[in-house]
C-alpha cells in the first residue's frame, strides 16, 4: 500500500519519490512522434531534473516510439538507486503518429519487454495499464483480462508495481479488487476537475493520483483567472496551476512536461509557491465556469 508523508515525498509501493517529478513525453518530436529536433537537448532536460532532485520519471515506450525511452536510457543510465521510473503500456502509434489500443495479453506482454529493452532494465519500478477502450477518455469495460497478464508478468519479476491510466472509477474498484494498485493517472486540472471524488476516495487508501495535462495539455486552458493570480503572484500561469494541484490533496504528483531547461526550471520552483486563500477561492471557481 502507498503511504502519505507530509514532507512533501510519496511512497509509492515500495519506492519513495518527491511529489513534482518530470514527464518525458515532450522529448519526442512534434505529435509525441519521431525524434526530438534537438537530442542533446532532451539528454540535458533530463540530466538537469536529476541534478535538481527529481526523482520521479514518468514515460512510455510508445512514446516516439520508443524514442523517449531510448533518450532517457542515454542520459542517465546507470541509474541512481532513488530513481523511479514510471512507464505506460496498452497503446501502439500508427505509421502516421495516430494513437491505437494495443491491450492484448500478448500486447501488454510484449510492450513489458519494449520498455525493458529501450529503458535498459531488468524490472519495471510501475507499469500503467493505459486503458484504451476510448481513444479520447475514459470508457466503461471490464480490465480483468488485461490486469490478469500484468499479474503474470509481476509474478515472473518484470513488473514490481501496477497503476492505471485513463480509467474509470468502475474500472478502479475492478482492479482493485484483483490487485494492488499503486496508482491512477487520470486527466485533471484546474478547470477539468471530473475526478475530484476519486481523488479524495484514495488518498484515503493512500493511492496516488498523477493527473496529466495540469494545464489542458494538447489544448492549453486560456484563463483570465488564472493569467490574473499568476500575474499578482509574480509567478507563471503553470506554476500557479501546478501549486494549486499540489495543495488540493496529498496524494497528487506531478510529471509536467518540458523539453526546456529554462521552462523544467520554473516548473520545479511551482514547489516554493504558496497560493493565499483568496488565490485558491478564485482558482476553485475555474471549474464551474469550465
Amino acid at each position: 500500500m502507498s503511504s502519505i508523508d507530509q514532507s512533501g515525498t510519496f511512497t509509492l509501493g515500495d519506492r519513495t519519490v518527491k511529489r513534482l517529478g518530470y514527464g518525458a513525453m515532450q522529448l519526442a518530436g512534434p505529435g509525441v512522434f519521431g525524434p526530438p529536433k534537438d537530442r542533446d537537448a532532451a539528454l540535458a532536460v533530463l540530466r538537469e531534473a536529476v541534478a535538481q532532485g527529481v526523482n520521479h520519471i514518468d514515460t512510455s515506450d510508445f512514446y516516439g516510439p520508443h524514442v523517449t525511452n531510448q533518450v532517457i536510457r542515454e542520459a542517465l543510465a546507470p541509474y541512481s538507486d532513488d530513481l523511479t521510473i514510471v512507464t505506460k503500456i496498452g497503446a501502439r502509434r500508427g505509421v502516421d503518429g495516430s494513437w491505437l489500443p494495443a491491450f492484448s495479453p500478448e500486447e501488454l506482454t510484449q510492450a513489458v519487454h519494449d520498455n525493458l529493452r529501450n529503458l535498459g532494465l531488468d524490472v519495471l519500478d510501475v507499469v500503467n495499464f493505459r486503458i484504451m477502450f476510448d481513444v479520447h477518455g475514459p470508457a466503461e469495460g471490464s480490465i480483468e483480462e488485461q490486469l490478469a497478464a500484468l499479474a503474470e508478468l509481476q509474478q515472473k519479476g518484470l513488473v514490481r508495481h501496477i497503476g492505471l491510466s485513463n480509467a474509470t472509477s468502475a474500472q478502479i474498484k475492478e482492479a482493485r479488487r484483483i490487485i494492488e494498485i499503486v496508482c491512477v493517472q487520470n486527466q485533471y486540472n484546474l478547470a477539468h476537475r471530473s475526478d475530484d471524488a476519486l481523488i479524495d476516495e484514495l488518498a484515503r487508501d493512500g493511492i496516488a493520483y498523477v493527473p496529466f495535462f495540469p494545464l489542458g495539455g494538447f489544448n492549453p486552458l486560456q484563463s483570465s483567472t488564472l493569467s490574473g493570480v499568476a500575474l499578482r503572484l509574480g509567478a507563471t500561469p503553470m506554476q500557479v496551476a501546478l501549486a494549486w494541484l499540489l495543495r488540493r490533496a496529498p496524494n497528487i504528483l506531478l510529471i509536467p512536461g518540458t523539453s526546456s531547461v529554462a521552462h523544467l526550471r520554473e516548473n520545479l520552483a511551482a514547489v516554493e509557491l504558496d497560493l493565499p486563500e483568496d488565490a485558491v477561492r478564485e482558482l476553485d471557481g475555474m471549474a464551474m465556469a469550465a
